[in-house]
């Protein structure tokens, strides 16, 4: 056995899966307690836009939009000018026709997930997804629920089942994974000084102060 300078057949690349954002609005975060609602909001920007960017296949699905759940975040619709919301009446994203019709037509057998909440709006859709023999990961921190608890347990209950993890600042630096590709570098950094928190703020720093960048 020799190694090679390879990524991993496990790593998520742009044009490999589906993104699945889900029920990010106003109502379900009301009850929303086990991410500060800022923090929920930027991640979910920050999954929106770099899925944007790099040309990720993604469905964006509401539950009951006009009678009682409300818009979806901004921060993702603007992400996606014009792009239909799947709007539905199910809980469980799986069992809408409409969803699944879009999931067929693109086509790809691993899909990404997040959204509210995690215990109903998320585990729904995964379990199904894996029962009928599709890949799963869950944004984990672009996810929330009604308590720690909630949040957790279905966290627990999905990666039992076969889910892989990961997190918003972790997807959009695995779809980058190379600071030599410069024709995604800009794009990448813009978003995470934007919406990366502290590891955006030492962008800018880095860049203001010494000119600095990734991979020169």
């Amino acid at each position: 056995m020799s190694a090679t300078a390879t990524p991993g057949k496990l790593l998520v690349s742009p044009k490999d899966h589906t993104l699945i954002m889900i029920d990010f609005q106003s109502q379900m975060s009301f009850a929303t307690k086990s991410i500060d609602a800022v923090l929920l909001r930027n991640n979910a920007a920050l999954v929106a836009n770099a899925a944007a960017g790099f040309g990720v296949s993604t469905i964006l699905t509401t539950v009951a939009e006009k009678t009682f759940s409300g818009p979806m975040f901004s921060e993702i619709t603007d992400a996606f000018p014009g792009q239909k919301l799947l709007d539905r009446t199910s809980m469980n994203t799986w069992e809408d026709a409409a969803v699944i019709d879009e999931v067929n037509r693109i086509g790809k057998k691993r899909l990404v997930m997040c959204g509210l909440w995690t215990s109903v709006c998320i585990v729904g859709p995964t379990l199904s997804a894996l029962d009928q023999g599709f890949e799963v990961y869950v944004i984990a921190d672009a996810c929330g629920d009604v308590s720690d608890e909630a949040h957790e347990r279905a966290m627990d209950r999905m990666v039992q089942a076969g889910v892989r993890p990961m997190t918003a600042l972790q997807y959009m630096l695995e779809l980058q994974r190379d600071w030599a590709r410069t024709e995604t570098y800009e794009m990448t950094t813009g978003i995470a000084r934007k919406f990366g928190g502290a590891y955006g703020l030492g962008i800018i720093y880095a860049k203001s102060m010494f000119g600095a960048s990734e991979g020169h």
